[in-house]
């Protein structure tokens, strides 16, 4: 039996136009905050012509409200909207205006080395450099000893040390750091790069010590409980996401169950409600009410830090309290658009945050677009199924298009995992909040922790689940043109499921005519992107270099045995060519060190790799990562200058490390350098990220020379040592890098060098994914892209390599 559509009631028409009112406010706030943010000379003139605007406007008003024309003044109703946006605008340009001095003076120190002292205002999270990166505010800072008083917002990132528990919002750190600049828009001034120990000067004030104390008790709790959900539970609970796995976090994004890693604005509603219902059902007042309910909510914000959906959701909720002591009747749109106003104006950066973003599209989804949705499913479904649809789907709808302009794939199955994850969320949220309440009685403790740990894992297997069905994600490039494929296909849904007034036939066939060019020129890019692509690929290629971004990941193949050469740091990108080129296993996949950029995406490989061949392993993470590989079935053989072995009818060299080498520590000077050739591959040397000091003395032990193919090292860094490149004297030299990476590779003089030695380049980060097959006239290659018209020849030496592309 169907539900009725009347059964979900529409908004009453007074309601609507209440609602509405803020629209323009809040559209203005955040138009004039990204642009102040990415332009911020303009503020002091915005400011100014605001304030004109505003002295020009009130008594034009007056003067319109007397007139005895009612055009007029009908037209004087309007003006004080616009006295509101003009302030608004005035007010988010002088919030600009007054930190502009202390940015500049912050963005002189650029490209130096200070000293700082800083207090840290969000959780720290691993970066894909293996630091802990958060958000802080400098107190002081300077060269040496020479610091001044200066208050910016900066973005650190530190070593991991035995103190990292514990460190969170309030904690004041002292460290020597070299310094970078940031993009316009960033809200940080500057990125600071710790160099050395980080001195932990305080833990803050007696609140925010406290609160650190119960996240880390309770995070040691849950990493006594099983993975995947130990995994997910001290983000929904407490907000920290370090336990996260790489592979768990990749699954999370394909299903479309991201917002679910951390504690997002759903949390902090049911946080504030309890508290709300508690105090109903002891009979409090409305006062007394809201006053506790407050009281959570700004204790459960300390607790899991001020993050941009957490902002967002106090804000709205403390507008909502207030309206509702008040005792005005509580509009959901005008609170959601009076809670970002309000914190744009405290802080106009937050407009550029993609997480602020979509948390605010995905409330205002929640509110306007999934009532009419629920109505239009209850024509065919249970009032209850339909409703439980809509939820997700709306939100879905309103976050489509912001996720495009970010995010390289689009998850199809997001609203099924959504309607599957999202009843285990609050639970979790609610019995890890218990846990942490607990914690002076520690059987209490672990009962409510091991209980929130049963939805944790509820959702972190939904996940896992729903991201392995196939076409799962669809790949599309991200930018604008995406982002309006994906609202127009959202608007075709949404009108073709929400009951409507028949359409004029000229409009329903510009409608049908839209969505017909939308799904057509979608498919037909699906179509040159899979099979036409697919078909215009060489099958007998030797070597591969994928394009993964700022990484290595490549692959070697003869007689259809595959040697991987690490593995970049991101699965999907990884999974994505893997697939491409049809490679469901691995005969061997080499990790030549661990940086996360080479090693980042192993776990995509656990269970398909029948030998791991690895440097040596520098911190007891990079072994965890051996042991989840070996316990999937892999034998592990630490690689050392002299081994050797057979890949089909393929051999292949290791040249470096060294055994039990002294010189170098872990890393990058120790990466594993093997040579293969034979079997139809070409003599090809793979140099991982060796500097110019280890690549010398490799040249004077390992002796190598004429290789067909180098794989350069380090992407491409200034770090050569140009001796070792001469007497290779290459064929053919590839460079795995990503495209508009922080480091500037390839460098320059890097790419004078192999030109000045006849040598033809091929980028990742120009050509995209690199295939190489040994013909009979020479190399023959195919690239993903064209050569971009500005790239010089990339066979300037005129030697037999013959190349083709993808159309």
């Amino acid at each position: 039996m169907t539900g009725d559509a009347s059964a979900v009631p529409a908004p009453h028409p007074h309601q609507r136009l209440r609602d509405v009112r803020m629209v323009p406010v809040a559209v203005t706030a955040w138009t004039v905050a990204l642009l102040v943010s990415f332009l911020p000379a303009v503020s002091w003139p915005l400011l100014g012509a605001a304030v004109l605007l505003g002295a020009i406007l009130l008594p034009v008003r007056r003067r319109m409200a007397a007139s005895p024309v009612g055009l007029y003044r009908a037209a004087a109703r309007a003006v004080p909207l616009l006295i509101v946006c003009a302030g608004v605008a005035g007010g988010i340009g002088g919030s600009i205006a007054l930190t502009t001095v202390a940015r500049d003076e912050a963005a002189g120190w650029a490209g130096h080395a200070v000293t700082a002292e800083v207090s840290v205002r969000s959780l720290p999270s691993v970066g894909a450099d293996g630091r802990l990166w958060a958000d802080a505010d400098t107190i002081r800072i300077g060269p040496g000893d020479r610091l001044r008083d200066l208050g910016v917002p900066v973005r650190i990132g530190i070593p991991v040390d035995a103190r990292s528990a514990t460190l969170g919002p309030g904690t004041v750190l002292r460290l020597t750091a070299q310094t970078k600049g940031t993009d316009a828009g960033e809200r940080a001034a500057l990125v600071l790069f710790a160099a050395g120990s980080v001195e932990h000067l305080s833990r803050g004030g007696p609140v925010e010590t406290l609160a650190g104390d119960v996240r880390a008790a309770f995070i040691a709790r849950t990493q006594r409980l099983p993975e995947p959900g130990s995994e997910l539970l001290p983000g929904l609970a407490v907000g920290d996401v370090r336990a996260v796995s790489p592979e768990l976090d990749a699954a999370m994004k394909a299903s479309g169950l991201s917002h679910l890693t951390a504690v997002s604005g759903s949390n902090l509603a049911l946080v504030a409600a309890a508290g709300f219902g508690i105090v109903t059902l002891l009979g409090g007042g409305r006062f007394l009410r809201i006053a506790v309910a407050a009281l959570a909510l700004a204790g459960f914000v300390v607790l899991v830090t001020p993050q941009p959906s957490v902002i967002r959701a106090a804000a709205m909720a403390g507008v909502a309290m207030f309206a509702l002591l008040l005792g005005r009747p509580r509009a959901g749109l005008s609170v959601l658009l009076l809670a970002v106003t309000v914190l744009l104006l405290a802080d106009p950066r937050l407009a550029a945050a993609p997480g602020f973003a979509l948390s605010a599209a995905a409330t205002a989804g929640l509110i306007v677009l999934a009532p009419p949705l629920a109505r239009g499913l209850g024509r065919w479904l249970p009032r209850p199924l339909a409703l439980a649809i809509a939820v997700p789907l709306s939100a879905q709808l309103a976050c489509g298009p912001i996720i495009a302009l970010f995010a390289a794939q689009q998850s199809v199955v997001a609203v099924l995992a959504n309607l599957l994850a999202e009843p285990a969320s609050p639970i979790a949220t609610v019995l890890g909040l218990l846990a942490c309440l607990a914690m002076p009685v520690p059987p209490v403790a672990d009962l409510f922790a091991a209980a929130a740990w049963l939805p944790s894992a509820w959702i972190a297997q939904t996940a896992v689940m729903t991201a392995a069905l196939p076409a799962a994600t669809v790949a599309a490039p991200a930018g604008i043109g995406t982002a309006l494929v994906v609202a127009a296909l959202s608007a075709g849904l949404y009108a073709l499921i929400v009951p409507h007034r028949p359409l004029r036939p000229l409009v329903r066939m510009l409608v049908a005519g839209l969505l017909a060019v939308t799904v057509g020129a979608t498919g037909g890019w699906a179509v040159l992107q899979g099979p036409v692509a697919l078909a215009q690929r060489p099958a007998d290629w030797s070597i591969a270099m994928c394009d993964i971004g700022q990484g290595d990941a490549i692959l070697v193949r003869s007689a259809g045995h595959v040697m991987l050469i690490d593995t970049g740091p991101d699965h999907e990108p990884l999974r994505r060519c893997l697939g491409d080129l049809g490679i469901d296993r691995l005969d061997v996949l080499l990790l030549t060190h661990f940086d996360h950029d080479h090693a980042g995406a192993a776990d995509e490989l656990a269970g398909r790799a029948d030998v791991v061949l690895h440097g040596p392993p520098g911190t007891p993470k990079h072994e965890q990562l051996l042991r989840r590989l070996q316990q999937r079935g892999a034998r592990l053989v630490t690689a050392a200058a002299g081994m050797t072995g057979r890949l089909g009818d393929a051999d292949w060299r290791v040249l470096w490390p060294r055994r039990d080498e002294k010189v170098f520590p872990p890393g990058n000077d120790v990466g594993v350098i093997v040579e293969v050739s034979g079997g139809g591959v070409p003599r090809s040397l793979f140099l991982a990220d060796l500097s110019a000091a280890s690549q010398g003395m490799l040249r004077r032990i390992a002796r190598p020379h004429d290789e067909t193919i180098v794989k350069v090292a380090h992407h491409g860094s200034a770090d050569q040592d140009p001796q070792l490149y001469a007497v290779l004297n290459p064929a053919l030299a590839l460079i795995s890098v990503g495209e508009g990476n922080d480091y500037g590779h390839p460098r320059a003089s890097t790419l004078d060098m192999l030109r000045a030695l006849g040598v033809p380049i091929l980028r990742t980060d120009q050509r995209g994914t690199i295939l190489v097959s040994q013909g009979e006239d020479g190399l023959r290659v195919w690239a993903e892209r064209p050569t971009p018209p500005a790239t010089p020849d990339p066979n300037p030496s005129g030697r037999p390599t013959t190349t083709a592309r993808a159309p």
